[in-house]
């Protein structure tokens, strides 16, 4: 984007703005980061009761088959993606990845069988970059459709369920990737059980001239609190969840970000529908073989939290490199700093002790598992 275009406003600008948050540039974006509670406040809030996100910036897609049949979508969409799309049941939905030709990883993003269409959602920064590689590669089997005129909503946490229960009483009997259309207040609605908090809850595809009824609607709950940017990604982090243009881009293969769980069976050597997708041969000879290096979950030993670019070391001198922190801060939850990253091979045992610089320091970091909390999916 260029530095000098305005910024874009989501449906939900103004409902931020009354609400007293603070607003920040987020790809291309006028985002609010904070509201008046603040960041640790509103991560805690969203652990013990629910939180509500505008995520609206989010590229919303619509992929239907030009035949009618939604197995053509799904195999025109697996050209793109090292994901089992075939396999995926009406109403319910897969995280899948684009890759490059060099098994890079283009974007992440959501897959929901919508019965008729497939029904995707990518992220803010890519979505146009997404939008015109699926249609370069896919115009002549399906017909796409970018949705601007819809916002996205995301309500997590313990609570999220009994809040959402209010205005739709069937939303109990979805589970953890379920994806489903509903009556909120009268609006039609695609409700899918999923988020990237790690904490059970819901995103909420909304028609952009009732977004803020609805949100308001949710917002009005006394379990409820708004919940800005700043407390979404300590609450990813915990959750080891990566962060695209952060912790996953076009230089890290699946392999390499220990994603090989969004790669089904069918995908890979021996499957059903083995490779067929941009960098495969690189991509599963990692699975085969490993990779150089790893995606790991890092904890510092203090207090001081690590952030994300700082050179890791095997040594206190730094005179062995490691690999690099990709993303870190303090965790809420966790009670402690947290952080994550890419090191080599012969270090990513868990248990294995590190350093990392930080303002000509080198502080010590113990590789450990992720995630930093345990996720309360409703599977």
């Amino acid at each position: 984007m260029d530095d000098h275009s305005p910024l874009k406003q989501t449906p939900l600008h103004a409902l931020h703005v009354s609400l007293g948050a603070r607003m920040v540039p987020f790809a291309g974006y006028d985002m609010p980061v904070q509201y008046p509670a603040g960041v640790m406040k509103e991560h805690l809030h969203t652990r013990a009761a629910a939180g509500l996100f505008d995520v609206s910036h989010m590229g919303q897609i619509i992929l239907r088959p030009k035949s009618g049949k939604i197995e053509d979508a799904a195999l025109a969409l697996e050209k793109l993606v090292p994901v089992d799309v075939l396999g995926l049941g009406d109403g319910r939905q897969r995280y899948g990845l684009f890759t490059n030709d060099e098994g890079g990883i283009l974007d992440d993003l959501m897959i929901a069988n919508r019965g008729d269409h497939l029904f995707l959602v990518v992220n803010a920064a890519c979505k146009d970059a997404d939008f015109a590689h699926l249609q370069k590669q896919l115009n002549e089997t399906c017909d796409l459709t970018l949705l601007n005129d819809r916002a996205l909503i995301a309500l997590q946490g313990p609570r999220a369920e009994c809040v959402l229960a209010e205005l739709w009483a069937d939303v109990a009997t979805m589970r953890f990737m379920d994806v489903a259309e509903a009556d909120l207040h009268d609006v039609p609605c695609i409700i899918s059980r999923s988020g990237y908090t790690g904490e059970d809850g819901f995103e909420i595809s909304i028609p952009a001239a009732s977004a803020e009824d609805v949100t308001r609607r949710l917002l009005e709950h006394p379990d409820v609190l708004p919940i800005g940017l700043g407390a979404r990604d300590s609450l990813r982090l915990e959750a080891g969840l990566c962060l695209y243009g952060n912790d996953i881009d076009t230089g890290t293969t699946p392999v390499e970000a220990a994603l090989e769980w969004a790669m089904q069976k069918a995908r890979r050597t021996g499957g059903a529908r083995e490779g067929g997708f941009p960098g495969a041969g690189i991509i599963l000879r990692q699975f085969a073989d490993g990779a150089g290096r790893r995606r790991v979950g890092l904890k510092p030993d203090g207090k001081a939290p690590v952030r994300g670019g700082a050179a890791l070391f095997a040594d206190a001198q730094g005179e062995r490199p490691a690999g690099t922190v990709t993303s870190g801060g303090f965790g809420p939850s966790a009670d402690h700093p947290v952080a994550m990253g890419y090191v080599a091979a012969p270090y990513i045992a868990n248990g294995s002790q590190l350093f990392a610089e930080v303002r000509g320091k080198y502080l010590p970091v113990t590789v450990s598992s992720l995630p930093f909390i345990t996720p309360t999916y409703k599977r």
